[in-house]
């Protein structure tokens, strides 16, 4: 879930064409840019199980979901999940590249940020389809190294027509690239919650949204292979933490736009705070979530739409 300081993105080592060579890796970026406009289809029932294990591992006291029930915001992530074989996996547990993704050939990928624009309620019992698209595949090269963005956009309906589009930036990584500084977080929150990241959470939400990525819940694969000091609090359980700190606070709000940008990360046995403030236009919330030391880990906005008062 990291992204690049943009004052410290430099040019390219060495490079002819489109291809690019950094520490003996070639990052054929004509290739890569070949998946620009290739399309993935898939459909889903929104089922009631999820629902209430998500509100569970979110801490929350809400009765039983029932058919009907609106999906909140970022839910939809517990459907269309991935669902490669096992001998179709890579080593770090994500699904072997080359499929309905570029073949980055660089080893770390992480969430890097988020925006989602919503038409209409997705609900329990509902069937739902969403049609994937590549849109974008960027070379950029930050203070520790290469980085290959790509951004991917998701429609998705039900019978009523399109419900939810959203597009999602990937950015994949150097082996020993080093995290920057994580920026002060803003001062002043009208709204906070602590969050203590311990590795039951990130199992939990792993398991809820079939995430094989071994950062999130293999120590000794996150600490030995990839060099992280713990293991790694998802990107998107950050996102759908902040979604809930605006929903228990704000419960009748009709949400339109929400967008997240993931700045630094955050790792297990650390507390952080998740904080909100709403803006004096009254139709946005500052949201962002803040490292033990102030530090800020991830930056966010949510917008409300006029008729607030009908809910989500």
């Amino acid at each position: 879930m990291i992204t690049p300081d943009a004052t410290h993105i430099r040019q390219p080592r060495f490079m002819w064409g489109q291809s690019i060579m950094v520490e003996n890796v070639t990052i054929d970026i004509a290739h890569l840019r070949e998946w620009i406009g290739k399309t993935e289809t898939r459909s889903d029932q929104v089922t009631l199980a999820p629902m209430a294990a998500l509100s569970a591992t979110l801490d929350r006291d809400d009765p039983p979901p029932q058919a009907g029930d609106a999906l909140p915001p970022l839910w939809h992530w517990l459907y269309f999940l991935p669902a490669e074989r096992q001998s179709e996996l890579a080593s770090d547990g994500h699904a072997a590249k080359g499929g309905f993704l570029p073949p980055v050939p660089l080893p770390r990928r992480m969430w890097a940020g988020n925006r989602q624009e919503f038409h209409q309620t997705l609900r329990a019992g509902e069937t739902v389809t969403r049609v994937s698209r590549i849109l974008d595949v960027s070379y950029k090269e930050g203070r520790g190294g290469p980085l290959v963005f790509v951004t991917v956009r998701h429609e998705i309906g039900n019978d009523g027509g399109l419900a939810l589009t959203e597009e999602h930036d990937i950015v994949y990584r150097g082996p020993d690239a080093p995290s920057a500084k994580a920026p002060e977080a803003p001062a002043q929150a009208e709204w906070r919650r602590e969050i203590h990241p311990d590795d039951v959470l990130l199992f939990r939400y792993s398991a809820l949204t079939f995430n094989g990525h071994r950062i999130h819940y293999d120590r000794r694969y996150a600490t030995e292979v990839e060099h992280y000091p713990g293991l790694i609090v998802h990107g998107p359980l950050i996102a759908t933490l902040l979604a809930d700190l605006f929903r228990r606070n704000l419960p009748e709000a009709r949400v339109t736009h929400l967008s997240f940008r993931a700045v630094s990360p955050l790792f297990d046995g650390a507390r952080f705070t998740v904080c909100g403030r709403p803006e004096e236009d009254g139709k946005t919330v500052h949201l962002w979530a803040q490292n033990a030391a102030g530090g800020l880990a991830m930056d966010a906005t949510a917008s409300c739409g006029p008729d607030s008062n009908r809910g989500t």
